[in-house]
Formats: C-alpha cells, sequence, structure tokens
C-alpha cells in the first residue's frame, strides 16, 4: 500500500502533477493561471469589491442539534465547536473577527475540519501568525482536534500540534466522560490530495463505538455510512461562496449532491453537517452566503428531529 503522507509530500514538491492520479476533484478555480486577477478587475468595475469584503467578515453563529439513539448517555448535551475553512490570512481583521464571535462560547470540544491558509503554495508562517491569535480564544474541555484540508501543507499540522492541536491523519482519538467514550476520527484530505485512509484510522477503533468523522470534504459521505459511522463533519464547499436567489451555489466544488453542500443533510443512517466556512478562497469575497461557526450539540434521543 502506498504511504500516504509520502504521496502527500510528493504532490506537495510538485513531483505528481497530473490532477486526475490525486484525489475526488475536476479542477479548482484557483488554479487557472489569470483567474484572480479576472475576478479582482470584475469586482471593482462592478462596485462590489468592498460589499464582498465586508460580507466576509460578517461571521454568523449557527446552532444545532443532533439526536442519536447510540450515543453514550454520559454525552447527552455534549457540544462541539466546528471551525472550517478559515483561510484565516486572506482578509485583514478576520482572527480579530473571528475571536469576537468564538471567545463568549464555552464548549466540550473544539473541531477543525482543515484550510487554515489562504495560499495554496509557498510558506505557511503568516497563516501560522494568525491561527496564533484565534486558538487561545477557544473555550473548549477537551482541547482542540484538528485534520488537514487541500490548501494545507504537513508543515501545518506541525504548527497547529505547536500551538496545541491535536491533529488527526488517518487516525483516531478515544475522548471519554467517566466509563464512556466516543471516537473522533480524523481523514487526510480526499478532495484534491487523495491520501485519505479510512481503513487505517479505523485500525483499533471498536466497530460498536460511536463514531464522528471529520473530514475536509463531504465526498466520503458513503464509505462513511458503511463504516457505521454516527456523525460526519466537514466543509471545502464555502457553502458555494457566491449563492444566487433560487438557484443556489453557482460552484459547489465537490463530487457530492447539492444538499451536502452546506448545512445538516442524511446519508443512509448517517447524519452529516457541512460547515459554510469561516474564511473565503480565491479572492475574500461573500455574496449571499455569510462565513459561519458552528455550535453542534449531541443529544440522547431517538424521537427529536434531527433536521
Amino acid at each position: 500500500m502506498i504511504d500516504r503522507r509520502l504521496k502527500r509530500l510528493s504532490i506537495e514538491r510538485g513531483h505528481l502533477d497530473f490532477w486526475l492520479r490525486r484525489g475526488k476533484g475536476s479542477y479548482h478555480l484557483e488554479n487557472i493561471a489569470q483567474i484572480e486577477s479576472v475576478l479582482w478587475a470584475a469586482l471593482r468595475v462592478t462596485g462590489l469589491l468592498n460589499r464582498g469584503i465586508a460580507n466576509s467578515l460578517d461571521i454568523r453563529l449557527q446552532e444545532i442539534e443532533f439526536a442519536f439513539a447510540s450515543l453514550p448517555v454520559r454525552f447527552d448535551g455534549f457540544t462541539l465547536l466546528h471551525l472550517s475553512d478559515l483561510h484565516i490570512e486572506g482578509v485583514e481583521g478576520l482572527a480579530e473577527r473571528l475571536v469576537e464571535v468564538i471567545c463568549p462560547r464555552a464548549v466540550d470540544l473544539c473541531v477543525m475540519t482543515g484550510d487554515y491558509r489562504f495560499a495554496i503554495s509557498g510558506p505557511c508562517d503568516l497563516a501560522q501568525k494568525e491561527m496564533a491569535k484565534v486558538l487561545p480564544a477557544v473555550r473548549s474541555r477537551h482541547g482542540i482536534i484538528g485534520i488537514l484540508g487541500n490548501h494545507d501543507f504537513l508543515e501545518q499540522a506541525e504548527g497547529l500540534e505547536r500551538l496545541g492541536v491535536r491533529m488527526l491523519v488517518n487516525s483516531a482519538f478515544e475522548l471519554r466522560e467517566g466509563e464512556s467514550s466516543i471516537w473522533i476520527v480524523g481523514l487526510d484530505d480526499p478532495h484534491y490530495y487523495g491520501c485519505d485512509d479510512l481503513p487505517k484510522a479505523l485500525a483499533g477503533v471498536p466497530e460498536s463505538a460511536f463514531k464522528i468523522l471529520l473530514v475536509h470534504s463531504p465526498e466520503m459521505a458513503p464509505e462513511a455510512a458503511a463504516a457505521g459511522f454516527s456523525l460526519y463533519l466537514c466543509g471545502h464547499t464555502h457553502g458555494g461562496q457566491i449563492r444566487f436567489p433560487l438557484v443556489g451555489p453557482a460552484i459547489v466544488n465537490a463530487k457530492c449532491p447539492r444538499s451536502f453542500v452546506r448545512g445538516p443533510w442524511r446519508y443512509d443512517g448517517l447524519h452529516g453537517y457541512t460547515s459554510a466556512g469561516v474564511g473565503a478562497s480565491l479572492l475574500p469575497v461573500r455574496f449571499g452566503c455569510p462565513p459561519e461557526v458552528t455550535l453542534i450539540r449531541l443529544r440522547k434521543s431517538a424521537s427529536v428531529p434531527n433536521l
């Protein structure tokens, strides 16, 4: 079996250049030469640039409950702060605004589902500097767990670990409350890098355990449902980032049903949530799709609707 870490490093260093040998994605606008300059010019000409930037700083707090008959009683009421697609150095003031939103909220666990930086190449230093502003504001009883996204290099994982984040790269972590536990399983990015390894991540996880899967994109839902996960948390799509009335997002940037692009969804017995994300990619603008952080509460109940 190919070493996923070596494959990722080869892609990061430009040694594997053929897209279709990687992950589930087809192409990204940000990988097309000159597209950023063209879009910047279009927004300036139309007078929409400043409005789009202001929208990208208007972070909303979304709250949702999911109920599961299989949830251990000790975890009834357990709260998760879900942060995704921070792209934290992409617009001035984003880190400070995010701190304002998350600081008042105490939670049981914070999970981050990738894409910490805005850039797609070069060093991660600026993103690390901005993340160092954000993470101390997280008030989480069980700390912070993170995974990698398609904008992130492996060095980002090392930097975040130095800031106190437990990074899961095709691995799992058992979280205990008294005699009961749940398992948090984190995969490497399946969309761009194609370095996800679910069997490896599940090694050592009891089959009957209550399992939450962290993946950067919603594209692993069939595999997650087959593996018996209860909850799937992801981002990547930015909810479309630009959404039109009646039509919805022009670009979903993922191989998944459109209903999986933002908010709660179901796949067989699996519950999922796709965050619209904190930041923005390609351009630091949003229209019709505010940035978000998500407060998720787990409940043990077979009768409460989840959607």
